[in-house]
């Protein structure tokens, strides 16, 4: 699975998120609304993308 790699998205403002969820979102690399970043399909990523579904996008890459 390391060939494969997911395209995040932040859709939705960090305000009101608790700081665990917060710091998830800044551990993954996003800062701001819209920003786009390309991770590799790892089981700890799915798992941090797991745990703010309601803010992220999140597309496939070839």
């Amino acid at each position: 699975m390391a060939d494969k790699t997911l395209k995040v998205t932040l859709t939705r403002s960090l305000i009101g998120l608790s700081p665990k969820q917060e710091a998830t979102v800044r551990a993954l690399g996003l800062r701001r609304i819209r920003q786009s970043i390309s991770h590799a399909d790892s089981p700890s990523v799915r798992g941090m993308i797991a745990k703010v579904p309601h803010v992220l996008r999140v597309t496939r890459e070839a």
